[in-house]
This record gives structure tokens, C-alpha cells and sequence, in this order.
């Protein structure tokens, strides 16, 4: 009875942290990962490890201005820096946001419809696209936070898929804790990739908002230790299940595809057919489940952190606790979020090319607001207190370094290589 009241206690405590490290594994970013397993092996197997202290550094600097503040990043980038770096963020994070939505829900109708043949991909990304907003829409704030927790339980699935297979224990562990680089075009760009994908801007303005909505619906009045702790909790386990999530599908596609010599994947419905003949039928369907629960997480926490970007940039009403009629703008802009990506199915865009199109803004971006946010975590006038340790300072000013090598790395690989 003590360890099942501990956990109950453990799940109630999880919120915003679980559900921004679970949607950091989206459709999108499962493509990548299935790309580096089955390009490379198990040789991008170490990021995993490497990723997550630098990943739970950022989301908790983010959760913090947010908690403390009042503000999501935008309404404090507007209220401390100048407008020309607030409608920067602006100008580059809409078309990466909706490149990434478009991206999400071509990988989820492509999946559906290797699940249902019988029913076209396009259907299923409208459905899907539909579903969401009505459940964004008329749900109030608790209702779509719970359903985002419960459907990261969907994602365990691919804890499971890799052990369907026959593994040699001493390679992983090998690939694992010993870091392998190799100073070739191919594995540059997957490891720029997979970093891009790990550390989202989107994440960012998502993890402060959602946190202001998260007191208010607690109803904190008073910031103290206790809230700050519990947070730093649910981030850091949001961003180790986000970091499993990933080394389970770069383990399934780098032992499954690239044992079989299948190196050359694309998109996520491509990782799901590959597994089939080789890993089984059941490894085929969890790994085809997962990227549809990984779609219904990520798609409303894209479409809502554009949404929180533009109605703090223009001081609208703005929450998922509102109901539509009380903040239009917010729920418009959602709306439109989700329309302009699955009209990127029938332009001619492919989710590859929306995939690097994405990584390229996201790049760009990444370094910028990862010193912005340092900048704001240290400011006493605006943190009080509550301001950065030593530790988490320097994993971020890491995760700086890191993400500008990876941004000049990847101009540079798609426009002068």
C-alpha cells in the first residue's frame, strides 16, 4: 500500500515537465532518431546520455522564470529586451513551428494508414488534425493536461520494442557510456539532427507558459522551495523519460534496420515497415502505435506554444484555462497553426523537406534563446532568489556552446558543403 500511494503521490506530481519531455519525441524527432539507428548503429546511442542533462537544464531555467515571473518567455523577452529580438523569435519560430506541425501530421496519417490501408493517409491526417482542435477547443486546461499525461504512457511501448529482438548486451553498453565521433558529412549532420531535435525552441516557450497555467489552476499565490522542488522533479523526469524514449528508438532501428542493411530511412511510416519482416509483427505495431500517441502529445504543445508566442508579442488573452469565447486570438492561432500544417500535405512540401527546413530555424534560434534565458535565470531583479545554481549555469552556457557549433555545422553542411 506504501509504494502504490508513493506512486500515485509521484504521478500526481507530474505535469508540464512529463508532458514537454514527451512531446520532445514527436513524430518528427522519431524519424531522426530512426534515421541515426539505421544510418549509423548504435554509434548515436551516447546522446541520449549526453542530451539530458543539458535538456532538464534548459526546461527547468524556462519552468522557473515561468513560475516566478507570472510570464511565459515571450511576455518577459517583451518586458526586458528590445522588440526587434522578440519579433526575431517571432518571425523565425511561425514557419519552424508550422513546418513541424505539417511534418507531425503526415507521419501520423501515413502511420494510420499503414495500420488501415484500406483508408487513405490524408483522411486519417484531417481526422486527426480535427480531433485536436476540438479537444483543444472544448476541453478545459486540467482535462487536456491529464489526457497529454496519460498518453505519454503510450510511449513505453518503445522500452519494449527492442527487447523483441535478439541484442548483443556488450555492444550496447559499449555504445552507450563510450562516446563514438566520426568526421564525416553523414554522421555530422545526424548528430547535428538529433540535437536539433532534442533541444527545441518550441519547448521552451511551452515550458514557461504551461506553467503559468499550471498555478493558476493550482492556484499558487506565493512562489516558495517546495514549488521550485517539485518542478525541478517533474522536469527532470519529463527529460530522462524524453532521453529513454529516444536511445530505445535509436537502439530498435540501429540493431533491427542496420543489422539488416537497411541504412536508408526518410520518414517514420518507413521505420515502422522496415521493423515488420525483421522484428515481427508486434514490434512493427507498438513502434506504428507509439508514433500516433507521440502526434496527439506533441501537435497541441507546437500549436500551443505558437499560440502563447503570438498572444504575449501582442498582449491578447491568452490560456487553455480560458474558454474560446474569452481568448479568440489564443484559440485562432492554435486553429490556424494546425490548418497551415496539414495544408502543407497537399502544397507539395514532403515532411523530409519540412524536417530540414525546421532544423535550420530551430538552429538558428536555439543559441539565442538559450543565452537570453541564462541571461533572465540569473537576474536577481527578476528571479529574486530564485535565481540559477552554479551547476545548471554551467550546463547551460554547455548546451550554448553546443547548439551554436551544431547551428554554424548545419548552414554550413546545407548551403556551402
Amino acid at each position: 500500500m506504501k509504494t502504490s500511494s508513493k506512486l500515485s503521490r509521484f504521478w500526481k506530481l507530474l505535469g508540464p515537465g512529463l508532458v514537454t519531455g514527451a512531446s520532445d519525441d514527436d513524430p518528427s524527432g522519431i524519424a531522426t532518431y530512426s534515421q541515426a539507428g539505421a544510418k549509423l548503429g548504435l554509434a548515436t546511442l551516447w546522446t541520449a546520455i549526453i542530451a539530458f542533462p543539458l535538456m532538464a537544464a534548459i526546461q527547468q531555467m524556462c519552468a522557473r522564470i515561468g513560475i516566478v515571473t507570472q510570464q511565459g518567455l515571450t511576455g518577459n523577452l517583451k518586458k526586458h529586451y528590445s522588440k526587434s529580438i522578440l519579433y526575431l523569435m517571432l518571425v523565425f519560430s511561425f514557419p519552424a513551428i508550422i513546418l513541424n506541425i505539417g511534418a507531425d501530421i503526415a507521419g501520423m496519417g501515413a502511420v494510420g494508414n499503414l495500420l488501415f490501408p484500406s483508408i487513405s493517409e490524408n483522411y486519417f491526417s484531417v481526422f486527426f488534425t480535427f480531433l485536436l482542435l476540438g479537444l483543444i477547443i472544448y476541453l478545459p486546461y486540467q482535462k487536456i493536461a491529464s489526457i497529454l499525461k496519460y498518453l505519454c504512457i503510450v510511449m513505453l511501448v518503445y522500452f519494449v520494442v527492442p527487447f523483441l529482438y535478439k541484442q548483443d548486451l556488450l555492444a550496447i553498453i559499449k555504445a552507450t557510456f563510450i562516446p563514438t565521433i566520426e568526421f564525416n558529412k553523414d554522421f555530422i549532420a545526424i548528430l547535428v539532427g538529433i540535437l536539433g531535435t532534442t533541444i527545441s525552441p518550441y519547448l521552451f516557450f511551452w515550458q514557461a507558459s504551461v506553467e503559468v497555467e499550471e498555478m493558476n489552476d493550482k492556484k499558487h499565490l506565493i512562489v516558495n522551495k517546495k514549488i521550485i522542488r517539485e518542478m525541478e522533479k517533474d522536469v527532470d523526469f519529463g527529460m530522462s523519460f524524453s532521453g529513454f524514449v529516444m536511445y530505445f528508438i535509436i537502439l530498435t532501428t540501429g540493431t533491427v534496420l542496420y543489422s539488416s542493411g537497411i541504412h536508408q530511412i526518410e520518414t517514420v511510416e518507413q521505420a515502422a515497415m522496415a521493423l515488420k519482416p525483421l522484428a515481427g509483427d508486434m514490434a512493427y505495431l507498438l513502434f506504428a502505435i507509439g508514433i500516433i500517441g507521440t502526434g496527439l502529445i506533441a501537435i497541441p504543445v507546437l500549436s500551443g506554444s505558437l499560440s502563447y508566442i503570438f498572444t504575449e508579442t501582442f498582449g491578447w488573452e491568452k490560456g487553455l484555462n480560458k474558454k474560446f469565447h474569452e481568448a479568440k486570438g489564443f484559440y485562432f492561432i492554435i486553429g490556424l497553426s494546425l490548418f497551415l500544417g496539414l495544408s502543407l500535405n497537399y502544397v507539395g512540401i514532403s515532411p523530409i523537406d519540412a524536417l530540414i527546413y525546421t532544423a535550420i530555424l530551430y538552429g538558428l534560434t536555439a543559441p539565442i534563446l538559450i543565452a537570453i534565458i541564462l541571461h533572465i535565470a540569473n537576474n536577481k531583479e527578476v528571479m529574486g532568489e530564485h535565481t540559477n545554481s552554479l551547476i545548471v549555469n554551467i550546463l547551460g552556457v554547455l548546451a550554448f556552446i553546443i547548439m551554436t557549433t551544431a547551428a554554424v555545422v548545419l548552414v554550413y553542411l546545407q548551403f556551402w558543403e
